[in-house]
């Protein structure tokens, strides 16, 4: 999967990112995407190295839990240039913050889970 001048189709893009072709149009039909995919002159879209980052970090927004509207407020302050970095940084720390008490809670989950196991363990023994 080598990206060439004309960009990946949409098929390698999917698999470069690790999200559907469905979700990467997605993506841009929500405007979460920088700038519009290029089009080869077949119409198809084509990703670019540019595109292929920006939607893995996307995807890592998702996996976290960060909202879709989140997510396009992320975007349209960063389209909107470097007097937004602030402004980016903020609505990145507040959902560092809620990522985090989310860890602490799977983290005691796991714990209990852990110990129910050693329990079981246990009693298997």
């Amino acid at each position: 999967m080598t990206l060439l001048h004309e960009g990946l189709p949409i098929a390698e893009a999917s698999a470069a990112t690790g999200v559907s072709a469905h979700t990467l149009r997605y993506y841009e039909r929500a405007g979460l995407m920088l700038t519009p995919v290029d089009r080869a002159s077949s119409s198809h879209r084509r990703y670019s190295d540019a595109d292929i980052a920006w939607v893995r970090f996307l995807t890592r927004l998702r996996w976290t839990g960060m909202p879709i509207a989140d997510m396009r407020r992320h975007t349209d302050i960063v389209r909107a240039g470097d007097a937004t970095i602030a402004e980016r940084r903020e609505l990145l720390v507040r959902h560092r913050a809620a990522v985090r008490t989310q860890l602490e809670e799977i983290t005691a989950s796991l714990a209990a889970i852990d110990h129910k196991i050693d329990i079981y363990d246990r009693e298997i023994s």
